[in-house]
């Protein structure tokens, strides 16, 4: 078995990484702008410290950060990576989009495995998709979890609907220490298995697990926490368990999944070839696996992450451009390539227009914004503000602390809080420096307005209105010396006197 194996995978890999060059140039090409870009947000606060650990430290549970359940595999990744060519963020974003690479070359062939019995080249559309979605442009080049637990869940998936189930374990322990919730993944692989009475391969899906139980050992004795740390434990896993907030997250899910983002016209698609043109098409074992996985994860997702954030779908994406190439390849000419164009183009020009509803930076370009304006109030506040100490919410602070996350060029005296309401900034007491900015999309025109959508996160959601100018002016005494707009987003720095020869309100 081994020998027929190793040949077919030699005889195909010039082709796979020709394929892979080909995915990594384009990547490194539509993300050449922001290559040099400072972390953003979950970034700099956990994973890039996380890897510096490992680095500098050899210490696998994160000691500059809270430590967490996540498993150590991308920190320890970038760790490698940094280790053989030098520490920068220019290093980071690269070994990122490497992994990124490999995630649209396996999604190309799972797209070849599931579509084999169709007309044309339906394959080609599938990675096609995927790289223009805005999701994926923005999480391809993070320092994040969620783009590599894709990656590996189509490598591993591919791996399976190639019977080679050895290498499929392999991957899936890997991708479980990328990120624990893609434990879904081995567990439908391995109930699939003893469905088929294959007793010795489905055992191999055991291996997976038995890796995230290590790691979960060595948390435990590090932290004391079999999960890290309680309030992780709080936010992730029980404040979702509630009767309101779970049937919205899984609305959530489902709306950005199908709906969002131009995805309406693939499930429609979809939905057309099931119902009326060949409903036997997704029937077949394939796509019954596909379909498996990608409900267990969702379900999974749902359930746990407190913040309920879009990436946690990366997995599941491409899972879906797939059956959309399936689905458009049974379509009339005509109306097929009208609605690839309409949602090529409707996905790509997502990277840069922002939606009017609440949605994280980090869903498209919006997050290069926030960075931006993040640098210029601290390049602002290292030249113009030297000594005194800043207060801002996260992920300011940890931006200011540390040098090497590429905002200054040396430490700034900061105090953080955890939000910009008026109660935790009048709690501060006396300040020096406020930095006050955007922390979530509220267009002037956008679904934030609705009263009744505000008093609905109020409730459930922990949403709290951030202090305004009058109040900072007027509660707090200080004055406003400086701001910036970039694309719908602000950041604005106050100070008890107003400095000379400073513009105001730039």
């Amino acid at each position: 078995m081994t020998g027929p194996v190793t040949a077919a995978i030699g005889r195909s890999a010039p082709a796979y990484l020709a394929f892979f060059a080909v995915f990594f140039a384009a990547l490194v090409a539509v993300h050449w702008p922001v290559l040099g870009l400072p972390y953003f947000w979950d970034e700099l606060g956990q994973f890039i410290p996380a890897a510096l650990d490992i680095l500098h430290l050899n210490a696998w549970v994160p000691k500059t950060t809270l430590p967490n359940v996540h498993p150590p595999g991308v920190m320890a990744w970038l760790a490698l990576v940094w280790k053989i060519f030098g520490y920068s963020v220019v290093a980071t974003r690269l070994a990122m989009l490497a992994v990124a690479a490999l995630g649209v070359l396996a999604t190309f062939l799972v797209a070849i495995e599931l579509c084999r019995p169709l007309p044309g080249a339906p394959a080609f559309l599938a990675p096609l998709l995927l790289m223009c979605s805005p999701l994926f442009w923005s999480q391809s080049v993070m320092a994040q979890l969620d783009m590599p637990a894709m990656t590996f869940t189509m490598v591993a998936l591919w791996l399976f609907l190639k019977n080679r189930f050895g290498l499929a374990a392999a991957a899936c322990v890997v991708l479980v220490l990328c990120k624990e919730t893609s434990l879904a993944v081995p567990f439908v692989f391995g109930c699939w298995l003893l469905w088929e009475r294959r007793w010795q391969s489905a055992l191999l899906f055991f291996a997976p697990a038995l890796a995230l139980g290590a790691w979960l050992l060595v948390l435990r004795s590090a932290t004391g926490h079999p999960l890290g740390n309680d309030e992780f434990t709080q936010y992730n896993i029980a404040f979702q368990l509630h009767p309101v907030r779970l049937p919205v997250t899984l609305l959530r899910r489902l709306f950005y999944l199908l709906v969002d983002n131009y995805h309406l016209l693939g499930s429609v698609a979809i939905g057309w070839v099931m119902l009326k043109r060949a409903p036997a098409t997704f029937r077949t074992r394939p796509w019954s696996l596909v379909g498996s996985v990608a409900l267990l994860q969702i379900v999974l997702v749902s359930v746990f992450g407190g913040a309920a954030l879009e990436r946690y779908l990366m997995p599941v994406i491409p899972m879906f451009y797939c059956a959309v190439a399936a689905s458009l390849a049974l379509v009339p000419a005509t109306p097929r390539v009208a609605a690839t164009l309409v949602m090529v183009a409707g996905l790509f020009s997502s990277i840069l227009i922002s939606s009017p509803l609440a949605y994280p930076f980090e869903n498209n370009s919006a997050f290069v914004s926030f960075v931006h304006l993040q640098q210029r109030a601290a390049t602002f506040v290292e030249a113009e503000l030297p000594g005194q100490t800043v207060v801002s919410a996260w992920p300011l602070p940890d931006a200011l602390r540390r040098p090497e996350f590429g905002y200054v060029s040396k430490p700034i005296p900061v105090r953080g809080i955890g939000n910009f309401d008026l109660a935790t900034v009048r709690a501060v007491g006396e300040i020096e420096v406020l930095v006050l900015y955007s922390r979530t999309w509220e267009p002037g025109w956008g679904a934030l307005k609705a009263p009744w959508i505000r008093e609905f996160l109020t409730k459930y959601y922990l949403y709290k209105p951030q202090i305004t100018r009058r109040e900072i002016e007027r509660d707090l005494g200080l004055a406003p010396i400086a701001r910036w707009e970039e694309n719908g987003q602000w950041i604005e720095i106050y100070t008890r006197s107003r400095l000379p020869n400073v513009l105001i309100l730039q």
